[in-house]
């Protein structure tokens, strides 16, 4: 009775409240539903389990239900049968479609779906194929081990998107990505209900795609690494499979040097140009002022609208500084007699001249910040990088426009801060809402000035989950920790599905120890985080040719253990014992440590950073010796801690110790006699 009443509450309580009773249930899930039932019992979860599809079905959806099985025979352990079954009385799940999606999908459709798991069966009620593969991925998430064996507790849950656009940008460029990355992450977006694949293809540094109408971009722009059109083709297949919209970026005027390896007569300048190993942004741009160069767009751009099918077409158009147009005398004098004023006026007119020819060849133009400008048609996409007011500023005007801002995932910044970034907030929540219509959702942008196919997954993973759940989940769900939770249990199945942050993470220690055990090494490499933000353009002079095996490059972009020491210093009197065994821990890494990195170059310039760990430890341990005597700590000793941890606070090889902070927070409570 007690039972009934309480799921029959939680039918009118808030979606914030039932959220945290389904989280009190440890049901992991990621993204948060919009409405989850918890019911008594659940389903077990056996080798007998089968799939069976009823309503509408196509070949993409019986591949989702027995890519479903065999992903779950993987985390289960269980040998499973992946054919589907003909009679759904008899199935473990059933997946039931109402009927087709859109033959090219867009952001118009339908990813609801409902899920009902009880302990004779499970269905799955979709309206489009895409819907089912988005609740397939949930009940993927209920299923956990227990003492019985596997199983997935009975629930119900009701779910949709909150925003149309939740997407992920990759970088190929600056670093070449080879066709297993894209796809096991498009896996990874499949996982966490992203629907957008913005492929950023061209840049100064490479050209990454062939063009059978002007092959010496790639042959002469990529330095060999490219997709072929049959992968492309295969990529977008692949995507579709998953839900997932794939759009190209060819970013223009700027961001071009590439181009013009095989093309100079695109180019403002005279030349020559050969392909940028640095970062950064360059002079080289293309020459609005001849018709030769939109004669040229107007082919390649048809030749990829007819490649990619989704309806929208990424034409970059950021950070474009005017130096080589104001260099060209005929340029400018284009300028003056076409009264533009500004470089930024002549970009406006090579804007509204690409967008023409996009839309001639039946696509939607996207561009970042920079082509919002008096007289673009209403129909393009703001991809803003700018922030909020931005985005703000596009929808008065009438634009649509996506949210990049905050979700940077190569500035390195923690899961709560991604976490904390709303598309719907700030400047945001003053439009009308009519306004508010056109603010389509967010997209995490991975660009690879400091990635390799080795690392790149452990610099979206697990930290993109987060940004999927704000774009997926209801405003409310807010809750901090009960995201790291989830989080972290999403980031180990992540690795079923064949992700490699975690994996490649250790790999790469082995490798800086030498191919010994790198355990010694992790105590400190689990402590420390990359620089912030563009900390490491000023710390030296990288290039594409520079070997990215430091240990800058294996450490994770957020530290968990500090995370979690942070938590226990907050009631330290609670956590004492816990407290001085890391302490002591830390106080002791140098033993062997020290003889490891110094034996090895990749890690001599760490070295300082095991010294301020140990250093560390030695405080925390003597600051608690003073919390539990009872008396303040004297206050030379105060001050001469205090000035160790503003040193060992500062950037060491590019890395941060990330402890320092709870450490000073022992040493002032130490000085007080009081809690942190």
């Amino acid at each position: 009775m007690r039972i009934n009443a309480i799921a029959i509450l939680l039918v009118l309580i808030p979606m914030s409240s039932i959220s945290s009773f389904a989280q009190a249930e440890n049901l992991n899930l990621m993204p948060q539903p919009e409405r989850v039932v918890r019911r008594e019992g659940s389903l077990a979860i056996d080798g007998s389990f089968r799939v069976a599809l009823e309503g509408y079905t196509e070949p993409r959806l019986a591949a989702a239900a027995a890519r479903l099985v065999r992903n779950l025979s993987k985390e289960t352990g269980i040998p499973m049968n992946d054919r589907p079954e003909p009679d759904g009385s008899k199935a473990t799940l059933v997946i039931h479609c109402d009927h087709s999606g859109e033959a090219v999908q867009s952001i118009h459709e339908d990813e609801s779906y409902e899920l009902e798991v009880t302990p004779q069966q499970a269905r799955l009620t979709a309206s489009t194929p895409v819907g089912a593969f988005r609740g397939l991925q949930t009940f993927l998430q209920l299923v956990a081990p227990g003492p019985a064996g596997f199983s997935a507790p009975a629930v119900e849950i009701k779910d949709r998107p909150r925003f149309p656009w939740r997407g992920l940008m990759i970088d190929v460029c600056r670093h070449w990505m080879p066709v297993a990355v894209i796809e096991r992450n498009l896996d990874g977006m499949e996982a966490l209900k992203l629907n957008a694949f913005h492929w950023h293809l061209s840049e100064n540094q490479a050209f990454r795609i062939e063009s059978k109408l002007f092959p010496k971009l790639q042959e002469m722009g990529s330095d060999g690494h490219f997709y072929t059109q049959a992968q492309v083709n295969e990529i977008i297949a692949y995507a579709r499979d998953r839900g997932i919209r794939v759009v190209p970026e060819f970013d223009m005027p700027g961001h071009t040097t590439a181009w013009f390896v095989g093309y100079p007569e695109l180019a403002s300048g005279p030349g020559p140009y050969s392909i940028e190993r640095h970062w950064g942004v360059f002079d080289p741009a293309m020459d609005p002022t001849r018709e030769t160069t939109y004669e040229f767009l107007d082919k390649f751009i048809g030749e990829m609208a007819a490649l990619f099918p989704d309806e929208y077409f990424h034409i970059g158009g950021d950070e474009v500084n005017g130096k080589e147009w104001l260099a060209n005398p005929r340029i400018v004098a284009y300028m003056k007699e076409h009264g533009m004023k500004t470089t930024d006026d002549l970009q406006a007119y090579f804007n509204q001249r690409v967008v023409s020819i996009v839309e001639k060849h039946g696509k939607k133009v996207i561009g970042w910040d920079e082509v919002l400008h008096p007289g673009v048609p209403k129909d393009i996409v703001i991809q803003s990088w700018r922030g909020q007011k931005s985005l703000a500023d596009a929808a008065r005007q009438g634009y649509q426009g996506i949210l990049s801002s905050g979700y940077y995932l190569d500035l390195m910044h923690p899961a709560w801060q991604h976490y904390a970034v709303d598309p719907m907030e700030g400047p945001t929540t003053d439009l009308s809402p009519e306004e508010k219509t056109r603010i389509l959702g967010g997209e995490a942008c991975m660009w690879s000035e400091y990635v390799m196919p080795e690392n790149v997954d452990s610099r979206i993973w697990p930290r993109l989950a987060a940004i999927a759940e704000r774009l997926w989940s209801p405003k409310q769900v807010k809750d901090v920790d009960s995201m790291y939770a989830r989080m972290e249990v999403e980031s180990r199945r992540l690795e079923f599905l064949g992700l490699t942050h975690r994996s490649s993470y250790l790999k790469m220690l082995d490798r800086l120890a030498g191919f010994q055990d790198s355990q010694k090494l992790k105590v400190l490499a689990d402590l420390v985080e990359p620089v912030k933000e563009y900390g490491r353009e000023d710390a030296r002079d990288y290039n594409s040719f520079t070997p990215l095996n430091r240990l800058v490059d294996a450490a994770r972009p957020e530290s968990i253990e500090a995370r979690e020491f942070a938590k226990l210093v907050e009631d330290w009197r609670a956590n004492e014992a816990r407290i001085r065994k890391v302490l002591t821990k830390w106080r002791d890494s140098t033993v062997e440590l020290v003889p490891l990195m110094q034996r090895s170059n990749l890690l001599q310039e760490d070295l300082p950073l095991a010294e301020n760990l140990s250093s560390a430890g030695i405080v925390g341990l003597q600051a608690l010796d003073y919390l539990d005597s009872g008396k303040p700590a004297p206050q030379a000793w105060v001050e001469q801690q205090q000035a160790m941890l503003s040193q060992a606070a500062k950037p060491q090889a590019e890395l941060l110790l990330m402890i320092v902070p709870s450490v000073r927070k022992l040493v002032q409570s130490a000085a007080g006699n009081g809690a942190p």
